[in-house]
């Protein structure tokens, strides 16, 4: 049964200095990682999947508490006595026995440094005026594979310090409105941070091939399109 679930799903296999990564891409806002033995699974949300047919985690990795990217239910299906939960403090009222990591945390878990970094809107904002991701609120990750860092941005804007990134092999960027960013704004992170590989994601309807046309012309940028609505 699980390999008759994977081979619905696309995978990429990314080399590094310690063995291959291999990327399924589920949808939506949640993927999984293959490495060295170790299952992670980002954001594992049951609208997106059978989790009975996919393997059970070693690491979860959740980036805030909206329901399409903390599902108790995936939870429930993948996680083990020894899996560990990462997620922030904002996610602790429904996951027990989690380890939180703040914006700027950096911790070796199962093996693999894992460092939070911020992910929050400045322009787009509720009716009420409070931001659909507010600040300290959620994480983007990054994950280091070997002589690889895979950045998963989470919810967020082009904010200052995704901006100021550096040494990225690997970025996931979420482009969907009025939650994340429009293509215009990935792009102009992007150029900023520089990433060897892109993958947007998290992306509804949002037309990914203006994504493509607005980074034609920068050199050293890969975008890759995958199934991520």
């Amino acid at each position: 049964m699980e390999a008759a679930a994977q081979e619905k799903l696309a995978t990429d296999v990314i080399k590094t200095s310690a063995g291959n990564l291999e990327i399924t891409f589920i949808g939506h806002g949640t993927m999984m990682f293959k490495f060295g033995g170790k299952v992670i699974h980002i954001d594992p949300w049951t609208q997106q999947a059978d989790y009975t047919k996919l393997p059970q985690a070693h690491l979860i990795l959740l980036t805030h508490e909206h329901m399409d990217h903390l599902d108790l239910k995936a939870l429930g299906m993948l996680r083990t006595e020894k899996t560990a939960v990462v997620c922030p403090q904002i996610c602790t009222p429904q996951v027990t026995g989690a380890i939180v990591m703040h914006n700027g945390d950096i911790k070796t878990i199962e093996g693999l440094e894992v460092k939070a970094v911020p992910a929050y809107n400045i322009m787009h904002k509720r009716d009420n005026g409070q931001p659909f991701h507010p600040q300290g609120h959620g994480n983007g990750y990054i994950i280091t594979f070997g002589d690889r860092n895979v950045y998963v941005a989470g919810d967020t804007e082009n904010i200052p310090e995704m901006k100021q990134l550096k040494n990225i092999d690997i970025a996931f960027l979420p482009m969907n409105l009025p939650y994340t960013m429009t293509p215009e704004m990935v792009a102009d992170a992007a150029r900023a941070f520089q990433p060897k590989i892109l993958y947007p994601y998290h992306y509804g309807e949002t037309d990914t091939s203006r994504l493509v046309a607005l980074l034609k012309d920068t050199k050293g940028i890969e975008v890759r399109i995958r199934s991520m609505k």
